[in-house]
């Protein structure tokens, strides 16, 4: 039993046992996502992973690191944290694909005003979901009590995640050509941005999460929460049957801002805005918010959570293993020659 106890910590407002407890709590959730290559178990002052690098010429690492954002204030309004983790995990994953790599760990910190051994633990289950969805190892983390400064049920959920490829498979944008397809993924919903504008439209503070909305058939609170989705192993399965020159998570900023981030100069992404299959949320955020498309487009995904530029010969081969994954993609446009590297008509 440890012999760790601190009264004037305590007393600050920082709990040094609860903490334990969270650690206790959460061991099971993390054991889920154990992989070949984790070396470390939970409780050190690092995470240790060994890569098979067999048949790899030239091993190149891979990072990203996101959080979830003012969503997690829904999460916290309705009691229900077992999926922000899903979202967090989800933001760095699905930006670490992008470059072609595959993830192969992750580590979490969550800030939170009072240490609640439960609600911890529920949170790294979500995370450790995530990571089982995208076939990565959930190695380390921190848990931060700040009395003080944050509110009691207060918390902040962020992570960080490394990726491998070899370099020669790295996504190279600049074999992108005219006549290259574009291919929607579709999303889950919302995702996790734009939360700072879908809160002010839906006046969450005040509204009744609980409430069913006839548009979408369940109540708002869960609309709202539903996980982002995590693409790593149909993405990685369509890049070793396919030729893609192209991929970009549709986060903050939306087509206008992300899209672009995967195209040369001179080239242009041709998006037919008839083909894209918008989910109800959106129409009603537009709608309640009196919101103009141009910014709806700006901000969300608008029922697409990645975009897949691929050679026209290899659309087909790329659409039947995404679709063989659960993953229902579909044509939205062509890149063409063009200054503007995204147009919208």
């Amino acid at each position: 039993m440890s012999k760790s106890h601190s009264a004037s910590y305590a007393a600050a407002g920082v709990n040094i046992e609860a903490g334990y407890e969270g650690v206790k709590l959460m061991k099971k959730h993390v054991e889920r996502t154990f992989i070949p290559g984790v070396v470390s178990d939970l409780g050190g002052f690092g995470g240790l992973f060994a890569p098979d690098l067999a048949g790899m010429k030239e091993p190149v690492l891979v990072s990203g690191t996101d959080g979830v954002g003012t969503k997690q204030r829904i999460a916290q309004l309705m009691d229900r944290h077992d999926t922000v983790g899903i979202d967090c995990v989800a933001m760095c994953v699905n930006d670490i694909i992008c470059c072609g790599a595959r993830p192969l760990f992750f580590l979490d910190y969550i800030a939170i005003g009072k240490n609640d051994p439960q609600k911890v633990a529920t949170l790294v289950s979500g995370v450790a979901e995530g990571c089982v969805q995208a076939g990565c190892a959930l190695i380390g983390g921190e848990t931060a009590e700040h009395p003080g400064t944050m509110q009691a049920d207060d918390y902040d959920l962020a992570g960080f995640s490394v990726g491998l490829v070899d370099r020669e498979k790295v996504l190279d944008r600049g074999a992108m050509r005219p006549g290259d397809v574009v291919l929607a993924l579709p999303s889950s919903g919302i995702h996790s941005n734009g939360y700072s504008l879908v809160r002010k439209v839906f006046d969450v503070e005040n509204a009744d999460l609980g409430k069913t909305v006839p548009e979408l058939g369940l109540p708002l609170g869960e609309a709202l929460l539903t996980p982002t989705r995590i693409y790593v192993k149909p993405v990685l399965a369509a890049l070793a049957a396919s030729r893609i020159h192209g991929i970009s998570h549709i986060t903050g900023g939306g087509f206008y801002e992300n899209i672009p981030r995967s195209i040369p100069d001179g080239l242009g992404a041709k998006i037919e805005k008839a083909a894209i299959r918008t989910p109800e949320i959106f129409r009603l955020i537009a709608q309640k918010g009196q919101i103009p498309e141009r910014d709806m487009f700006n901000t969300f995904n608008m029922g697409v959570g990645m975009s897949v530029i691929v050679e026209r010969e290899d659309a087909d081969k790329a659409l039947n293993v995404l679709r063989g994954l659960d993953v229902d993609a579909y044509v939205i446009g062509e890149i063409a020659a063009a200054e503007d590297k995204i147009e919208i008509c």
